[in-house]
């Protein structure tokens, strides 16, 4: 009970379902609080157990997951959510990025690799299958990168780039609220006032952006105040 990660399984493969349950349990040491493949018993086993990780198929025989990730999100929960799935494509990935999703991780990863992968989300880590992360690259490049990406750090206050750091470590709104002495509402118009300024579409998004800068308060300023200053002499576009 103590420090065990409480994970909630939904799969509408019940072989799926008893293999993880088995493997989180009994090789990760977890503690699976629920398992189930009906979409619409998911909200009330949410409220019932509180995990801490939601485990979720993309596909699923009623809806998809991303839909009844939606319907989570629209019902309050924010419990952390890690999708599992057989589909290495890319569309899916980005998708899933958007939705806002702590990680995406491939039904044919080793064993060792998924436990591992579970607990660094568990502890507030971005994690992608390893076979995926070309096709993560590919994503985020299709955004705004390079020279235009220090210009859009540079438009960012000291406490926006303060809030990006802990976006970056994967903490939620309530641990940024706290680690920063400020109101959780404060911590949303500032992740919001993020987004559009980098124009990223979510905090998956901005926790990777910050990455590229050494994922640390000195390492936004500094890219923010180098920027600044090559903009200085031309403020052209």
């Amino acid at each position: 009970m103590s420090n065990q990660t409480r994970v909630l399984l939904v799969d509408d493969h019940a072989l799926c379902r008893s293999g993880l349950t088995e493997l989180l349990q009994h090789r990760g040491g977890m503690d699976v609080v629920g398992a189930t493949g009906d979409p619409k018993l998911v909200v009330s086993l949410l409220r019932e157990h509180q995990p801490d990780l939601m485990m979720l198929d993309l596909r699923l025989s009623d809806t998809d997951g991303l839909s009844l990730l939606r319907q989570i999100r629209a019902d309050g929960l924010e419990t952390p959510v890690v999708i599992l799935t057989m589909s290495d494509n890319e569309d899916d990935l980005a998708a899933a990025l958007r939705a806002g999703v702590r990680g995406y991780l491939l039904k044919d990863m080793e064993p060792e690799e998924v436990i591992d992968s579970i607990s660094r989300a568990a502890r507030g880590e971005m994690v992608v299958a390893s076979s995926m992360t070309l096709k993560l690259v590919q994503i985020l490049q299709s955004g705004p990168k390079g020279s235009v990406m220090g210009s859009l750090v540079a438009s960012l206050t000291e406490r926006e780039r303060e809030v990006l750091d802990h976006v970056a470590r994967g903490q939620s709104n309530k641990e940024i609220a706290k680690k920063l002495d400020i109101s959780h509402n404060t911590v949303k118009l500032h992740v919001r006032h993020i987004l559009d300024k980098l124009n990223l579409r979510s905090r998956v998004e901005a926790a990777v952006f910050a990455f590229e800068y050494g994922a640390s308060p000195e390492g936004v300023q500094a890219a923010g105040d180098a920027a600044a200053l090559r903009n200085k002499p031309a403020h052209g576009h």
